[in-house]
């Protein structure tokens, strides 16, 4: 075979080359565009009911309907999330199992003493769902009607003033702790098992502030037996517009938002990652959801796979030094 003519053959398989990866390329691209081609697993770590559950449920719903395609919540409550978290991450990152991760995700990077994986690099951020903030609750005949009256109170009578929250490590548990470092005063913190639990200790004066969110006092609140005397968001609460939050009560190192958010195990392709963002975004702002978020007394929180990422990193370093500064015990 003469010189030239191999060098023709040569280019002309590699054309042929070229094109068949181009078509490969090209079914690969339409393959993905056709997600979801079965149903969507979102595994929930906590149990059935709660408002991650509930807010994860109403948004998979007007997904699925948009999306023609069913979206399965499978709660797996257990070891501080960890268990939903390592089920996720035995699947493959095909975008057909998702886990509902949030603050609790960020807190766990420092509160345990070794994970299975990490939080950031073993994760995929998909889209963040909703946001909600602390209540600072009394009885409602309680003398402390003010963050001030507390710290006040707290200071003259060390130790005769308590908090009370749920579960260690939790964000209630934590959100009260760094109130404690924020404001400098020294209270016992008493921990219940159960929400219901707290909120009996409150109405029995066995806790003189309690620390939860809006899904867990609002009964209380509603039939006048608790008064909610701050807030601890960046600004006050939709729900709550007269109560002011810590941070304009004098006290702006204390602002805590917990939030929830959509991600999949590391290497969901990004063009799923996008179709998912942006169903889930179109969901959260459609008035049916707002409306039902705002009964439970949580926000549609909007954003990118990028805001998600850089939002989880800033709540595990935030975390990371409150449960140090405390002395929080490592699990």
């Amino acid at each position: 075979m003469s010189r030239d003519l191999s060098m023709s053959v040569r280019a002309c398989l590699a054309a042929i080359a070229g094109f068949c990866a181009l078509l490969a390329s090209m079914g690969l691209s339409q393959a993905q565009t056709k997600y979801p081609e079965k149903p969507v697993r979102i595994i929930v770590p906590y149990g059935a009911g709660g408002v991650a559950d509930v807010t994860t449920r109403l948004v998979a719903q007007k997904v699925s309907e948009a999306m023609g395609q069913t979206f399965v919540i499978e709660n797996r409550p257990g070891a501080g999330g960890i268990v939903g978290a390592k089920a996720v991450l035995a699947s493959p990152p095909d975008g057909y199992t998702l886990f509902l991760a949030g603050n609790g995700s960020a807190i766990s990077e420092s509160l345990f003493k070794a994970l299975p994986f990490n939080v950031v690099r073993d994760f995929t951020p998909v889209a963040p769902l909703a946001e909600f903030e602390m209540l600072l609750a009394t009885k409602a005949d309680s003398s402390l009607d003010t963050v001030a009256k507390v710290v006040a109170y707290a200071k003259a009578n060390p130790g005769k003033l308590n908090f009370g929250t749920i579960a260690t490590g939790s964000t209630q548990h934590l959100s009260a702790e760094l109130f404690k470092l924020a404001t400098g005063v020294q209270a016992p913190i008493v921990i219940y098992k159960t929400t219901p639990e707290l909120v009996t200790a409150i109405l029995r004066g066995d806790v003189d502030v309690g620390f939860d969110y809006y899904a867990a006092f609002g009964p209380s609140i509603v039939n006048k037996q608790f008064k909610v005397i701050a807030t601890s968001g960046e600004q006050r609460s939709p729900q709550l517009p007269a109560v002011p939050t810590v941070k304009e009560s004098g006290y702006p190192d204390f602002v805590v938002t917990s939030w929830n958010a959509i991600q999949g195990p590391a290497g969901v392709p990004k063009d799923i990652v996008t179709k998912l963002n942006e169903h889930i975004v179109a969901a959260l702002k459609t008035p049916e959801i707002q409306a039902r978020m705002g009964d439970l007394g949580i926000h549609p929180m909007i954003g990118s796979p990028e805001f998600l990422d850089e939002r989880m990193k800033s709540e595990i370093a935030k975390w990371a030094k409150v449960i140090q500064a405390a002395g929080v015990e490592k699990q």
